[in-house]
């Protein structure tokens, strides 16, 4: 249960109308997702949110399947279902396959367990690993 009322686009101020149209035309689609509604509470965070968003996901260095993926990726170690369903659709849209989606739940499950280790061990970094990664 939310801890507070979604804004529908129907009650929704202009300024709330405006963002929640950018989405759709964005996104080629004719509604606005419950995530959107419930941050509408307050239009500078719907605006400042949508606007982020919009910029770090457009192309770039990154195809937008890849971005789409590692949102799924961070959304499932955080354990926020409502981002794993979100962005998996996003990401299927854009073109991952189901083999994909298991290949990269496989990864985020290793990565969160050697990330867990390492942390606990409390494994001091490799210099050779250090340069490595600064390297191109």
């Amino acid at each position: 249960m939310p801890i507070s009322r979604f804004v529908e686009y129907e009650e929704a101020p202009p300024e709330v109308r405006a963002v929640y149209d950018d989405i759709m035309a964005t996104r080629g689609i004719d509604w606005v997702n419950n995530f959107w509604k419930a941050i509408a509470q307050h239009p500078p965070t719907l605006k400042r949110t949508w606007e982020s968003l919009k910029e770090v996901m457009a192309d770039g260095a990154l195809d937008p399947m890849v971005k789409e993926m590692i949102f799924v990726a961070v959304s499932a170690t955080n354990g926020c279902d409502y981002c794993i369903n979100s962005h998996t659709a996003a990401a299927r849209k854009a073109g991952m396959t189901d083999a994909m989606l298991q290949e990269l739940l496989a990864v985020v499950a290793m990565a969160n367990e050697t990330n867990a280790m390492a942390a606990a061990y409390q494994v001091e970094l490799d210099e050779r690993l250090r340069e490595a990664a600064r390297r191109a």
